[in-house]
C-alpha cells in the first residue's frame, strides 16, 4: 500500500545538488501499516521507517474539578475544566450527572476540533454549608467513559469577637461602675475566620430581649416595675456606647482592633420621684454584621439575617455623692481689712465603689487648702477653708468643686482625657469691716508742702502715700459769681476755674482747646503750652482718629452681641408651643397629676442616619417604616437625568449607609412550578438613605430573561420593587443566581431557586365504590364524586377515558373533559347504570394534556334483599 516514486540519477549527485522522491499510501482498510525504505548512498545503508495511521482522534480531560473552600453565602461559585484533542479529527463527548449537590454544567455535549480544546462550565451553588464530592461521567470518543471528580468545602462564614489579652472567644464586656458624665474603654479583636474578604458594621441592639436602660438591678421586683414605668424610652443608646471603628472591611482570617467605649449619662425623666434609686444599670448588645446583607423578608426588615456575632456589654451609673459637714452654705465670723479667718470643712464621698477626685476653684477673698485631692470610698477628708477680704464689703461668693475623672471625644475614642466632668457649689459668707482712723492736724512749722489746704497751716497725717500727681482743682466758671470784674461777669464761654493752690500744675501742658480763668476776677488766665510735651494738630488728628476706630470696633461688637442675642430669643419663642410670655405675669399654673401625662409619647420623627453616627436597631426600624410606609414607585426613571441625581448617584456609598438599603429576599424560591409556564415574584427594593440610589440589574441566565425593568433610579425614602419573571422548558432543579449593582460600584447577588415540573392532576381517591342509598330516587343511588386537584402553576386540560376495548362500560363521569384552574380542584360525578348482564367493574384513565396519567378503578356494590 506504499509505493515509492523515484528517478535515480545516472551520474554521480554533486555537492549542493538533490534528489526528489515521492512517497504514496493508499491505504485499503482501518488499519495502521509499518513499512521502510532502503537508501544506498556509496558503501552506506541508510534505513527510513515508513508508517501509515488511520485518522483518529485523541480527547483528554482533566481528571479532578478543585472549588476550594468557599463561603455559604447562596452565591454561583463557577469553574472551568477544558477537554483537549490532540487527534486529527474531530471527537465528541457527552457527560451525565445525578449526584445529591445540584451542579450547573455547560455544555454537557459537543464535538471537540482537531488540535484545540474546549471549555466546560462547572457551576454550585454556595446556599447550604457542607463538603462536596461528587462525581461526573464523562464519554469520550475513542476513550470511553471517565470520571470527573468534583470536590469543595463549603462553610460559614464566621465572625468572632476574641479578646486582646487572652485571645479566646469573649461574650461579654463589663464595664463595671462608673460615674455619669465619665468614660471607660475596652480594647477586643474582631476576626474573620473565613476565606473571603468581609465587609462588617456594628449595630446598637437597643430593643433587643434582655437589655436594661438605666434600671436599678438591685432593687426589688416592685421597686423595678414601678421605676420603669416612669422612665421615658426615648433613649438613645449610641450617647452611651461607642465603638471605633463602627465599619470597615477584614480580609481572610484577619484580626481588626477596635475600642469599644462606655458613657453613662443620667437618666432624665418625665418628673422626678423622691424614693427614686440613684443607681442606673446598663445591658446593651452590640452586633458586628455583615454589611449590605440584609436580604430577609420584609416583616422583619429592622432584625438583620446576615451573619453576625452579639456583645453583651454591661455596665452601671452612679452619681456623685458628697456630703458636706458643717453644709453647703458656710458663714464666716466678721473680720477687718487685713485680717483672716477660717473654717473647717468635712467632705465624706458616700459611694460604696467610686472614689472621688476633687478640685476647688480660684474665688476671690477666700482660698481653700488643700485645693485638689481625692477621697476613698466611704471615706471623708478635712479642709481648711479661708476668708481673706481685699476689700470692705459683704461678700457672698459660690465655691465651685470640679469633681476630676476620664472622659473621652466622640471623634478619636481611643484617648481619654482627664477633665472635670460634674460641679458641686458652696456658698461662702463672709463680711469685712473697716476700722475707724483719727485725722490730727497738725500746725504747719513754715514750709508749704507741695498739697496744703488754702491757707497752708494744717496738713492732715495718717491718710496714706501721696499721690505722684498734683491734683488740678477746677469747676465750671458759670458756677460761681465770688468777686467777679464787672467786665468778665456775663460771660458764657464755658471756661473752667482754677483754685488757688493748683500752682505745682499750672506749667504741665493742658488740652489746648479748653480756657481757664481765675477764681475771683474772672479774668482769662495765662496757660502755659510746652511746644515739648505738647502734641500736634497733626498728633491731635491722629489720636481722635484712633479713639474713634476703637469706639466703632466695640460698638460693632456690641450690635453683633445684641443681634446674636435677639435672634436666640426669636428661636427659643417662635414656636407653637411658648408663646413668650414671662412667668408670674398673672397667668396661673394648672394642677398636673400623673394620670395627665401620656402613656406613650410621639416618636420624633426619624432623619436618615448621619455617616458619623452608630447605627441602632430602634433607629434602622423607625426609617424602614417610615419608608415602607410612603407610596410604593411601581416605575422609576431608568438612568439618573437631573444634577441631584447624577451627584448622588456617584457617591461611593460607606458599609454603613449600604446596610441601609434593603434589596430582597436574598433568595427567591419559586417552589414547584410547571414547565412553560411563567411565575412571577417581587424583588424589594428600599432606600432609607437621604440620598438617591441608582440599581442595575444584570442577567446572563435564559430563564429569567423576561425580568424587566433592569435599571432604576430609587428616589430617598422611598419603596419599590422589580417583578423577577422565570419560566423555563426544562424540568429539574432550577438555582442560579444574578447579580445587581448600586450606583455602578457596589455589587450583590440573588439567589433563583425553582422545582420545575410537568403539568400534573392528582386524584382524590384512585378508587370508587358505588353503593344503593335507602331512600334516593331511583336512577339516582349509584352515584359518587371525586375530586380533580391541580397542584401547579399552569392550567391542565384532562380528559377521562375508559379502558381499552371496554365497549360495554356501565360507568360514565361527567364533566368527561375540562380544564383545572392553578390550585383549585373539579369535582366529578361518577355514575353507574344497573341493566340486565351489565358489569359491576370498570376502569378510567384521567389524561392531561402535556402531563401525566391517572388510573380510577369504579366498582358498584349491589345488594340483593330477599
Amino acid at each position: 500500500q506504499f509505493k515509492l516514486i523515484v528517478e535515480n540519477p545516472e551520474k554521480l549527485l554533486a555537492s549542493g545538488l538533490q534528489v526528489k522522491a515521492v512517497v504514496e499510501y493508499t491505504p485499503k482498510c482501518a488499519e495502521n501499516l509499518q513499512d521502510k525504505l532502503t537508501l544506498l548512498v556509496d558503501d552506506d545503508i541508510v534505513h527510513i521507517p515508513v508508517l501509515g495511521l488511520i485518522p483518529y482522534c485523541d480527547l483528554e480531560i482533566q481528571s479532578e474539578v478543585d472549588f476550594g473552600e468557599m463561603i455559604a453565602n447562596s452565591k454561583l461559585v463557577t469553574k472551568q475544566i477544558s477537554i483537549s484533542n490532540r487527534g486529527t479529527i474531530a471527537g465528541v463527548f457527552k457527560i451525565s450527572y445525578d449526584g445529591v449537590v445540584l451542579l450547573n454544567i455547560k455544555p454537557v455535549r459537543g464535538v471537540v476540533k482537531p488540535k484545540s480544546a474546549r471549555k466546560i462550565r462547572v457551576d454550585v451553588c454556595t446556599d447550604v454549608p457542607g463538603v462536596i464530592k461528587e462525581m461526573m461521567k464523562v464519554e469520550l470518543e475513542s476513550r470511553g467513559c471517565t470520571n470527573v471528580w468534583v470536590k469543595g468545602v463549603v462553610v460559614e462564614q464566621v465572625l468572632k469577637v476574641l479578646g486582646v489579652n487572652c485571645g479566646k472567644v469573649l461574650k461579654c464586656i463589663n464595664f463595671g461602675p462608673l460615674y455619669f458624665g465619665t468614660s471607660k474603654t475596652e480594647q477586643i479583636y474582631l476576626y474573620n475566620e473565613s476565606p473571603e474578604c468581609m465587609d462588617w458594621v456594628a449595630v446598637l441592639e437597643d430593643n433587643a430581649i434582655g437589655g436594661e436602660m438605666g434600671t436599678d438591678l438591685q432593687g426589688s421586683t416592685d421597686a423595678v416595675l414601678y421605676d420603669l414605668s416612669l422612665k421615658t424610652k426615648d433613649v438613645d443608646v449610641s450617647t452611651l456606647i461607642l465603638c471605633a471603628p463602627n465599619q470597615g472591611t477584614l480580609e481572610p482570617y484577619e484580626k481588626s482592633l477596635i475600642t469599644v467605649c462606655f458613657s453613662p449619662e443620667k437618666f432624665e425623666r418625665d418628673f422626678e420621684v423622691n424614693d427614686a434609686s440613684p443607681v442606673q444599670d446598663y445591658v446593651v448588645f452590640l452586633r458586628f454584621e455583615t454589611a449590605g446583607k440584609r436580604g430577609g423578608s420584609l416583616q422583619n426588615l429592622s432584625g438583620s439575617h446576615s451573619r453576625y456575632v452579639d456583645l453583651a456589654l454591661m455596665g452601671s451609673g452612679f452619681p456623685v455623692i458628697l456630703t458636706f459637714k458643717p453644709g453647703t452654705v458656710i458663714n464666716f465670723e466678721d473680720c477687718y481689712l487685713g485680717e483672716q479667718t477660717q473654717v473647717a470643712c468635712t467632705m465624706k464621698n458616700e459611694s460604696e465603689f467610686l472614689p472621688v477626685t476633687f478640685r476647688f476653684r480660684k474665688t476671690a477673698h477666700f482660698s481653700v487648702s488643700p485645693a485638689r485631692g481625692k477621697i476613698k470610698t466611704k471615706s471623708d477628708k478635712e479642709v481648711m477653708i479661708s476668708f481673706s477680704p481685699h476689700q470692705i464689703g459683704k461678700f457672698e461668693m459660690k465655691q465651685t468643686i470640679d469633681i476630676i475623672g476620664t472622659g473621652v471625644d466622640k471623634n478619636n475614642v481611643d484617648v481619654l482625657k482627664t477633665k472635670p466632668f460634674h460641679q458641686i457649689y458652696l456658698t461662702l459668707h463672709g463680711v469685712c469691716k473697716s476700722k475707724r482712723t483719727s485725722i490730727v492736724f497738725t500746725i504747719n512749722p513754715g514750709l508749704t508742702p507741695l498739697i496744703s489746704n488754702e491757707t497752708g497751716q494744717f496738713v492732715v497725717r495718717g491718710r496714706g502715700q501721696l499721690s505722684d500727681t498734683a491734683p488740678v482743682a477746677i469747676l465750671k466758671s458759670i458756677r460761681t459769681q465770688i468777686h467777679t470784674h464787672r467786665k468778665n461777669r456775663n460771660r458764657e464761654d464755658g471756661a473752667l476755674i482754677a483754685f488757688p493752690n493748683d500752682r505745682a500744675a499750672s506749667l504741665r501742658p493742658s488740652e489746648w482747646n479748653k480756657k481757664y480763668r481765675t477764681i475771683f476776677t474772672k479774668t482769662e488766665r495765662y496757660n502755659y503750652v510746652d511746644p515739648e510735651f505738647a502734641y500736634t494738630d497733626s498728633e491731635r488728628l491722629l489720636r481722635e482718629e484712633n479713639k474713634k476706630h476703637y469706639v466703632r470696633f466695640i460698638s460693632h461688637l456690641r450690635q453683633r452681641r445684641l443681634e446674636r442675642e435677639a435672634a436666640r430669643r426669636f428661636y427659643i419663642y417662635n414656636n407653637p408651643v411658648s408663646l413668650g410670655i414671662k412667668p408670674a405675669e398673672g397667668l396661673k399654673s394648672p394642677n398636673i397629676s400623673i394620670t395627665d401625662f401620656p402613656v406613650e409619647k410621639p416618636q420624633p420623627e426619624m432623619l436618615p442616619l448621619d455617616d458619623n453616627c452608630m447605627l441602632t436597631s430602634r433607629k434602622l426600624a423607625a426609617i424602614v417604616s417610615k419608608s415602607t410606609n410612603k407610596g410604593v414607585w411601581s416605575w422609576l426613571s431608568p438612568v439618573p437625568s437631573s444634577a441631584q441625581e447624577k451627584e448622588d448617584c456617584s457617591l461611593t456609598l460607606t458599609h454603613k449607609q449600604l446596610h441601609q438599603i434593603f434589596i430582597g429576599p436574598s433568595t427567591i424560591d419559586f417552589g414547584d412550578v410547571c414547565v412553560y409556564s411563567t411565575t412571577t415574584k417581587e424583588l424589594h427594593i428600599i432606600n432609607n438613605l437621604s440620598v438617591h440610589i441608582w440599581i442595575q440589574i444584570e442577567i446572563e441566565v435564559a430563564e429569567l430573561q423576561e425580568t424587566s425593568p433592569l435599571s432604576q433610579v430609587v428616589p430617598p425614602l422611598t419603596k419599590t420593587h422589580i417583578p423577577v419573571v422565570f419560566e423555563t422548558i426544562n424540568a429539574g432543579m432550577f438555582k442560579n443566581s444574578f447579580s445587581y449593582k448600586i450606583n455602578n460600584k457596589h455589587i450583590g447577588h440573588v439567589l433563583v431557586v425553582a422545582h420545575a415540573k410537568p403539568i400534573e392532576l392528582q386524584l382524590s381517591r384512585r378508587e370508587v365504590i358505588l353503593s344503593p342509598v335507602s331512600g334516593c330516587l331511583a336512577g339516582t343511588e349509584f352515584r359518587r364524586t371525586v375530586r380533580v386537584c391541580n397542584p401547579r402553576n399552569q392550567p391542565a386540560g384532562f380528559i377521562w377515558r375508559p379502558e381499552a376495548g371496554d365497549t360495554k362500560c356501565a360507568f360514565t363521569i361527567q364533566p368527561a373533559r375540562g380544564f383545572v384552574e392553578p390550585y383549585s380542584d373539579v369535582e366529578c360525578e361518577v355514575v353507574w347504570h344497573p341493566g340486565f348482564s351489565t358489569p359491576e367493574t370498570g376502569q378510567f384513565t384521567l389524561s392531561v394534556r402535556k402531563g401525566n396519567s391517572v388510573n380510577l378503578k369504579c366498582s358498584a356494590k349491589v345488594t340483593i334483599h330477599g
